[in-house]
């Protein structure tokens, strides 16, 4: 049974991913590569009256589970399947398809993942340090921040938070702490590395980078999304698209690298610069403001 929570997921740029990912067609298949809780698969099936075929995939069972009761009045236009992205080809193979009309991939962490507790995603619940999106891998936060040495922790706190002034103090703080159970206690080791005055002026709260930086690193992130990019100009259709919803400098800028260097054979930029959201959705929901859109076109 799926972990409940109180505040419901909102899919980001729903309107632009519509866009780019349809391009006006009213058919076609198309994959959902981060399925989620099935928002931007349910707006895929309201804009083609249902007459789309959805292959979507996540790596997270529990969510997995809500995208299903979601999607409940589209059963014969969807298959979902537990995979992480990377492994969209066995989704494909399962589903009897050789090759669609387009790949959406919206990789942020989902506000399932960040509230359902005993995630150990969020520094505002006291629980283990896990931070897995599969849950059947092994490796944990906890093995990151305990195992890790002190220049590998402030490398992937630098890098992979843009936590440019107090990586390595941060980084120090938690080695000698060692060993950190909680989320609670990688907050603490983090409190105790910024002064409270910086901590005090930023406007997200100041562990927030670092909690980044680990989840990153515990589920390569990274390294998936290029791997994945590359590989999915081969599984698609003449005029098929490809979209990619990122929150990460670093994640579109693989993007952005990817989708250049298959522009000389394979793909069709359709996005020069990356699309950000309207004022209006921000303000709706303050997760959406540092989503990045890009997207290109099989050709």
């Amino acid at each position: 049974m799926s972990r409940q929570y109180d505040e419901r997921h909102r899919s980001v740029m729903i309107r632009e991913a519509l866009h780019y990912l349809l391009g006006g067609r009213l058919t076609g298949t198309y994959v959902d590569c981060t399925a989620g809780e099935g928002g931007h698969i349910g707006a895929v099936l309201e804009a083609t009256k249902g007459r789309a075929k959805i292959i979507g995939l996540d790596v997270d069972s529990e969510v997995l589970d809500i995208a299903e009761q979601n999607l409940k009045d589209y059963r014969e236009s969807v298959e979902l399947f537990n995979l992480s992205y990377v492994d969209f080809e066995i989704a494909l193979k399962q589903a009897g398809v050789e090759k669609v009309d387009g790949f959406l991939l919206d990789v942020g962490v989902s506000t399932f993942q960040l509230k359902a507790k005993g995630r150990g995603f969020s520094y505002e619940l006291d629980e283990p340090l896990d931070m897995r999106m599969n849950l059947s891998q092994k490796r944990t936060a906890a093995d990151v921040v305990n195992s890790y040495k002190e220049d590998e922790l402030s490398k992937i706190i630098f890098e992979f938070g843009d936590e440019k002034r107090f990586a390595r103090k941060i980084a120090r703080s938690i080695v000698s702490r060692r060993p950190l159970f909680t989320t609670k206690d990688l907050h603490d080791a983090i409190k105790a590395a910024i002064p409270p005055a910086e901590r005090y002026k930023r406007r997200r709260h100041f562990a927030t980078k670092t909690f980044q930086a680990v989840r990153i690193e515990v589920n390569q992130e990274l390294e998936n999304i290029e791997s994945t990019l590359r590989k999915i100009p081969g599984f698609l259709n003449q005029g098929g698209r490809i979209v990619i919803i990122s929150f990460h400098s670093l994640e579109d800028g693989i993007a952005k690298r990817v989708f250049r260097e298959k522009s000389e054979s394979e793909l069709k930029i359709l996005t020069k610069k990356p699309v950000q959201p309207s004022k209006e959705e921000v303000e709706l929901n303050l997760r959406a403001r540092s989503a990045r859109l890009r997207a290109a076109e099989r050709i």
